[in-house]
């Protein structure tokens, strides 16, 4: 009997298929690139983030943001750059237990062109750098040339980014 109920129970996952999300997908990577060089700071922010205070390093960031707000961000290896300016004892390492994700679109408000930021809660993030972060965000309608940031968890939102969609 528990067999019989055992073989329905998988005929039936089988049948139905993963869990999916119902939205289309606006923005999938595989690459981001880390804060270094002018944008580090809050000289050259982007969409109104600031970038980090000192310049990262990232191994391997990819995700994915889908209509319906559904985002998932991996990152690996977001850690501080491996030499000058960064402190001897920090190089290489996350000093920051928490990342956020952020999804910056291009909209339009009251007619008129407008950056809106929108952040998920902080995710815990290990020294090496490593984090999954899943969240469901509320995107604006239109969301016209979405930038995807990975930011400090630990300040209020947005905080300063430390790796961004590009390459």
């Amino acid at each position: 009997m528990k067999k019989a109920a055992y073989l329905a129970l998988g005929f039936l996952l089988l049948v139905a298929g993963p869990a999916r999300s119902s939205g289309s997908s606006v923005l999938g990577f595989e690459t981001m690139v880390a804060v270094r060089g002018p944008f580090v700071g809050s000289t050259n922010a982007i969409r109104g983030v600031n970038g980090g205070g000192l310049p990262w390093m990232i191994s391997e960031g990819r995700g994915e943001l889908q209509s319906d707000g559904q985002l998932e961000v991996q990152v690996r290896g977001l850690v501080l750059f491996n030499g000058a300016p960064v402190p001897v004892n920090l190089q290489g390492t996350n000093p920051i237990t928490a990342f956020r994700a952020v999804v910056s679109c291009l909209t339009v408000v009251g007619g008129s062109q407008a950056t809106v930021n929108i952040s998920t809660d902080p995710f815990p993030a290990t020294a090496d750098g490593n984090a999954e972060i899943q969240a469901t965000i509320n995107l604006p309608s239109p969301c016209v040339a979405p930038i995807i940031f990975v930011t400090n968890g630990t300040v209020a939102p947005p905080g300063a980014w430390f790796a961004a969609t590009g390459f």
